[in-house]
């Protein structure tokens, strides 16, 4: 079974920074637009990001400016740099890789916790 691995979560001050990383297996990084979403308690899982193959980003409104997504193709791995965090931002942080002609996949998830 494909897997992505996250890492980089953790509890942090608001205002704080923390960077995401997740891999993912060659055969479905070179071909995916990867994202980034997150789930709160008791709300929807909703998109925050993501990355072209060739690099284009695109964020959802509420982020811009706060979070940057970025990829580096050498190591497979895909970025979420968080600043500027605020309680609100406390979820579960998913990535999602769409590959060209595979099933789409998800990470486990990796949990942030701002406090205030």
């Amino acid at each position: 079974q494909v897997q992505l691995v996250e890492s980089g979560g953790g509890l942090v001050q608001a205002g704080g920074s923390l960077r995401l990383s997740c891999v993912a297996p060659a055969m479905i990084f070179d071909t995916s637009t990867m994202a980034w979403w997150r789930q709160a308690p008791g709300k929807q899982r909703e998109w925050l990001a993501l990355i072209t193959i060739d690099g284009t980003p695109n964020y959802v409104e509420f982020v811009k400016g706060r979070f940057t997504i970025s990829r580096d193709n050498a190591k497979r791995t895909v970025y979420l740099q968080m600043n500027g965090l605020k309680s609100e931002d406390t979820a579960v942080y998913y990535c999602h890789a769409n590959p060209k002609s595979r099933v789409p996949v998800w990470g486990q998830g990796t949990q942030v916790t701002v406090s205030s």
